[in-house]
């Protein structure tokens, strides 16, 4: 797919791939957001899995390259993982966010998914990560070997730091999902279902957080849209 440069995912999560895989998800602020990140662009598209989480980049992808495609969210992924872990008695390790945060995802875990194993690390907080910090970090998720890795630092920090440390992660799936950690332990509340499914939670989020993220959402939508219009000019030329 040469003119959206993603591959989407667009199967069903029981079709995702065997073996050891790195999972992100592209939404529009990302999209926008890897313009001008190389290292961010690399590891969207290194991923062996990116996941289609928002609506634009839905309607874009169809826009584009007239495929449909539905919407698969952090939460999605996050949640079919804990079932599959659930019913094997896997193993799962949160890496990011505060201690406070990840209390909060220990406490709910325990109960709605009692037979999977839960391990946690709250990296220091700052923008870039120092050898010691990382390899602190790798120390503590390979001495639990976890079936998923679940990392949760905000993009791009998050998939930068899981695309260039994949080969030394020993976990089967490596998955990005930042805002999930809020969402799961209750500290940031998410849409309606019903506004998730008309594809409004973007709007939800903005009337939340105004100042936080009117310029990701009204900036930033119109940046995308002009983005994905400029791609299937040049695409039909």
């Amino acid at each position: 797919l040469m003119s959206f440069k993603y591959k989407l995912f667009s199967k069903p999560l029981t079709a995702l791939p065997t073996g050891k895989i790195l999972i992100n998800t592209l939404n529009a602020h990302s999209y926008n957001a890897a313009l001008n990140n190389n290292d961010f662009k690399e590891a969207l598209m290194s991923s062996n899995v990116l996941l289609p989480d928002g609506i634009s980049v839905v309607w874009a992808e169809y826009f584009i390259n007239k495929r449909k495609i539905k919407k698969i969210a952090g939460e999605d992924i996050f949640k079919y993982e804990m079932r599959l872990l659930n019913s094997i008695s896997g193993t799962c390790f949160f890496l990011g966010s505060s201690q406070d945060v990840l209390n909060k995802i220990y406490q709910r875990a325990y109960v709605e998914f009692p037979n999977v194993k839960t391990g946690f690390y709250s990296p220091p907080y700052k923008s870039h990560f120092t050898n010691q910090d990382t390899q602190k970090m790798l120390d503590v998720i390979n001495s639990f070997v976890p079936d998923v890795l679940f990392v949760g630092m905000t993009a791009p920090k998050q998939e930068i730091w899981a695309h260039q440390n994949f080969k030394k992660i020993k976990a089967k799936r490596v998955i990005s999902i930042g805002a999930v950690f809020d969402f799961y332990a209750g500290t940031v509340k998410r849409a309606p279902k019903w506004m998730i499914s008309l594809g409004f939670e973007w709007i939800y989020r903005l009337i939340r957080e105004p100042k936080r993220m009117w310029r990701r959402y009204l900036i930033g939508n119109i940046k995308f849209i002009a983005q994905i219009l400029k791609t299937k000019i040049t695409a039909e030329k």
